[in-house]
């Protein structure tokens, strides 16, 4: 039973990723046809074709390596007159025309150009003049490269809205009511940003350790004030500053006390506002009480506003985690926590929550539509970054050329023309092969060190 729902929730995430990047190419595919791109390809996959079917001037099919997809837009280079040019021939059996490419390039980033350029005008023919991607207005590209991240977008906010509408989503940052009761006391005064490392021996001793408190004792009192509540007592240690605390507790039913000095350091002005402000410091943490909040599109985008922010910071430092990920691999160094997983990973993921004896069925279904949105968001986030091949390279590239040709206009000078977007093929090339080199890490480091879910 526990094989078959483990496969349950492997292939259910795996079927709803291929879902997601099938409306992806959807989102690219539709609006290209709709300003009227010619589409040739739509496929779901990489490498070899398992099936496909032709309708109309499109063939819509699956590959084999099912970790992405992608529609063929007619036209997405254009051509250059200062390195391409043609040769007209007669071949001498047929009679006809043969247009051959002759080129005048040298060096190896020059000629990848020179034959991406000349590949993708093999497929242009005299009809699809007018039909070429290039040509389009830069808001219809826009568009067009930006429908398919913002479907996974879509789909991730549908998702959450229903897990938090219904499920909703547990809250650990409320205190328990009444005198506050230690969760943690900490044993050293670290920056905010470096709270999570472990002490050495440089670091001060945190107030707090000095007064003796631990974990599990209730503090009653802060120099002779009555404590009530825990909003109460962090107001009590900010306004202290860096003055003498005499703190009353009960620790295992019996009263005692203790005597430190807080001191000043750079902390959250509060829970939802992040601004680092000078307070009194003492180092400890009340017990949480879990809350479950729910809401509806509004809470929903507030949320999604949250992981914005954090998917940001997280596409900033994932070379770094992903390098973490490696030597992890080579037992250099344990596995982080919150290191980036693969669909690999996700699917391990799933597959461990549906077949846990410890969650009840809501749970799990909650925890798995939860999945299924997060990595929809992330893939829509990622592919907003504004680079070659990614559509946010495309996209950037698009409001690049509306930006130029508007210059040019209110200064009285010629249309610069479209933007060449096979001039930046180089870095396209570098950041295909960096995405590459990370995808396989992280599916090797599912494989081998994979993260486990805590229950």
């Amino acid at each position: 039973m526990t094989a078959l729902l483990y496969a349950l929730g492997l292939i259910t995430f795996f079927v709803a990723i291929l879902a997601s990047i099938g409306l992806h190419e959807l989102g690219h595919m539709i609006p290209a046809k709709k300003f009227g791109g010619k589409v040739t390809q739509y496929f779901i996959g990489f490498g070899p074709t398992v099936w496909s079917k032709q309708v109309g001037e499109t063939e819509y099919g699956v590959k084999a390596i099912p970790l992405g997809g992608y529609v063929k837009i007619v036209g997405m280079l254009p051509p250059d007159a200062l390195d391409v040019a043609e040769e007209v021939e007669i071949d001498a059996a047929t009679g006809n025309q043969i247009v051959r490419v002759r080129k005048s390039n040298t060096g190896m980033f020059t000629q990848l150009i020179s034959d991406a350029r000349a590949a993708e005008w093999e497929l242009v023919k005299p009809e699809d003049a007018d039909r070429l991607f290039y040509k389009m207005a830069w808001w219809k590209k826009v568009v067009v490269m930006a429908g398919g991240p913002s479907v996974n977008i879509a789909i991730a906010f549908f998702l959450f809205w229903g897990v938090f509408s219904t499920y909703g989503q547990q809250v650990d940052t409320i205190p328990e009511p009444g005198q506050p009761v230690l969760a943690s006391v900490s044993e050293c005064v670290l920056p905010y940003a470096e709270g999570d490392r472990p002490c050495t021996d440089e670091d001060p001793a945190a107030p707090a350790a000095e007064a003796g408190l631990l974990p599990g004792d209730t503090i009653t009192s802060f120099n002779g004030a009555s404590v009530t509540d825990w909003d109460q007592l962090r107001d009590l240690i900010r306004d202290n500053e860096d003055g003498n605390a005499e703190i009353g507790y009960v620790r295992d039913g019996e009263a005692g006390s203790g005597t430190t000095s807080t001191t000043v350091e750079a902390r959250p002005t509060s829970s939802t506002d992040e601004t680092l402000t000078q307070v009194g410091f003492l180092g400890v943490t009340p017990t949480a009480q879990a809350v479950i909040e729910t809401g509806g599109p509004l809470y929903t985008i507030g949320q999604m506003g949250s992981m914005t922010v954090d998917t940001a910071k997280a596409l900033v430092t994932l070379p770094a985690k992903v390098f973490d990920v490696g030597q992890a691999i080579l037992g250099l160094e344990d596995r982080a926590a919150d290191s980036p997983v693969s669909i690999v990973g996700g699917g391990r993921l799933a597959g461990e929550t549906t077949s846990t004896d410890q969650l009840d069925v809501s749970e799990k279904l909650a925890f798995l539509v939860a999945l299924i949105a997060g990595f929809n968001f992330f893939i829509g986030m990622f592919n907003f970054i504004p680079l070659l091949p990614l559509d946010g390279g495309h996209i950037a590239s698009a409001l690049w050329e509306a930006a130029r040709r508007g210059f040019a206009r209110l200064r009285g000078r010629p249309d610069p023309g479209y933007v060449d977007a096979a001039k930046l093929l180089p870095v396209a090339y570098v950041v295909a092969s960096a995405l590459l080199i990370m995808g396989v890490v992280l599916i090797v480091g599912d494989l081998v060190v994979p993260l486990q879910v805590e229950f």
